[in-house]
């Protein structure tokens, strides 16, 4: 585990990225990120900071539990928001994101090291539509089963907060269950994606072919609809020892 001033500097550096406004995956105050410190404490980005332009001043370290204390909770927001201040390890810190709650089921059950959250135009032009669940129900190339794994978990819009983070970890235990793994990528319906990793590198990477993946899947709707990779195709690529020292070397130079 890397000490404080590591972590912290590499999750400041992988949130920069991803605000990047090239990369149209946020804008303004959208979209959060967290690192994992140590087995009882968390960073993750204040609320309202945009993650372009953050410094380590944004981001709050809290403690797991807290926040699991509140989880089975029937909170309003005053109680949400007082639960939220109670988590911090730094009483004069900010405000921690609303999607707190979320970042530390990915860290503790979602077996995730780093976490990043974004609202990309690509993906959200997809589930924000009618036909969103089924146009994100298959793989449709190599580098996506790769990076992004066999399959994606797909939660039905919840309202941020509490309610989102619930629902985040049942769906989750039950992906689990049934995939012997996390997912990588999480996609969430009218809001957007999130994106575990055991390292920034393949944070960035993961969203940077969710993206890719997202952009084609809006082409193929001008020939036909998607034509996805069969169970069997996601299977033999996901197996191969070849695509996992590849899929290493592409996280290194995300």
């Amino acid at each position: 585990m890397t000490d404080s001033s590591n972590r912290l500097a590499t999750l400041l550096a992988m949130s920069q990225e991803l605000g990047l406004p090239g990369n149209g995956y946020v804008i303004l105050g959208e979209g959060n990120t967290a690192a994992r410190e140590d087995e009882d404490s968390f960073w993750v980005k204040a609320s309202g900071y945009p993650l372009r332009a953050i410094g380590s001043a944004g981001f709050v370290r809290v403690r797991f539990e807290p926040l699991y204390q509140a989880l089975p909770q029937d909170l309003d927001d005053a109680a949400v928001a007082d639960a939220l201040r109670k988590s911090r390890v730094d009483a004069d810190a900010p405000r921690p994101s609303v999607e707190t709650f979320l970042h530390a089921i990915a860290i503790q059950e979602g077996r995730a090291e780093f976490v990043g959250h974004t609202h990309p135009v690509a993906v959200n032009r997809v589930l924000c539509s009618r036909e969103g669940e089924a146009a994100v129900s298959g793989r449709l190339f190599p580098d996506q089963v790769v990076s992004c794994g066999a399959r994606s978990l797909y939660l039905p819009y919840c309202d941020p907060g509490l309610a989102l983070a619930r629902a985040f970890r049942e769906a989750l235990l039950r992906f689990q269950d049934d995939n012997g793994e996390s997912p990588r990528v999480v996609l969430i319906q009218n809001h957007g994606l999130i994106v575990l990793g055991q390292n920034a590198e393949e944070v960035l990477a993961t969203t940077a072919m969710t993206v890719k993946a997202f952009e084609i899947l809006w082409g193929t709707y001008a020939m036909g609809g998607p034509h996805f990779l069969s169970e069997e195709q996601v299977r033999r690529i996901q197996g191969r020892p070849d695509e996992h020292y590849r899929r290493q070397l592409i996280n290194k130079q995300a």
